[in-house]
């Protein structure tokens, strides 16, 4: 034992050495569920440098930071409600989580009309969220004035940030609406039972693949939670 370890590289070599020869840190982990893994993880170092930049971007500027309750305020009735959109949209994103859950749950059970349900369930919840966000696009730059490069309520670049920050976590829950879509269509014809081959790739899949697209969307909710805080609380 003491003189494998004294064979390994020293420093950063010896971890890679070390890991890349090793046989049981991800075996029995099926390789696309692995890769799901690596993947989030790359997102959220992305995540993370956006909002660090928008933090850092908000503390070093010396013009005053526009009201999230102000710009973000839905008018209800003739009176301003403050976050009312953000609430809605939060509250419908954090309850596909509950939806995406049931799938995977219904998935293991190999019931795949249920599955299918819930998936389409997820998909809807998802959607209704890109629609939200899009009516919530339409009225900061029709009606509100606020742009990439400016806007009247205070400093320039928060336009920018939230176009960015917003449009890039929007991205990710269109890409997800498409494939739960694609899961619902697949799961309901039943070719997880059959071992049909899978949408894109020849390869055959099973109800795992389910439980992936679970990773993926409980990970978009997740990242919603600290752009709300972040940007819509702070």
């Amino acid at each position: 034992m003491n003189r494998a370890l004294g064979n390994l590289p020293k420093g950063w070599g010896g971890f890679t050495h070390d890991w890349s020869s090793d046989q049981r840190a991800f075996k029995g982990m099926p390789w696309n569920k692995a890769m799901m893994w690596i993947f989030l993880l790359s997102d959220t170092f992305i995540f993370m440098c956006v909002l660090i930049s928008y933090m850092t971007g908000r503390a070093s500027t010396a013009v005053s930071w526009p009201n999230p309750s102000v710009v973000f305020g839905l008018e209800v009735f003739g009176t301003s409600v403050p976050l009312l959109l953000i609430a809605i949209m939060t509250f419908v994103l954090i309850s596909s989580s509950g939806t995406m859950a049931i799938a995977v749950k219904y998935g293991y059970e190999k019931n795949r009309k249920l599955c299918a349900i819930f998936l389409l369930l997820t998909a809807v919840c998802g959607a209704t969220f890109v629609g939200m966000q899009a009516f919530e696009w339409t009225k900061l730059i029709l009606h509100e004035g606020i742009r990439p490069w400016g806007n009247p309520f205070g400093a320039e670049q928060f336009g920018a940030f939230f176009f960015m920050i917003t449009g890039f976590h929007g991205t990710h829950v269109t890409i997800g609406v498409i494939f739960l879509l694609i899961m619902a269509r697949k799961t309901w014809r039943g070719d997880f039972d059959t071992g049909r081959k899978g949408f894109f790739t020849s390869v055959t899949s099973n109800y795992r693949a389910i439980e992936i697209m679970g990773l993926y969307w409980h990970f978009v909710d997740l990242v919603w939670v600290f752009i709300f805080a972040f940007f819509y609380l702070w």
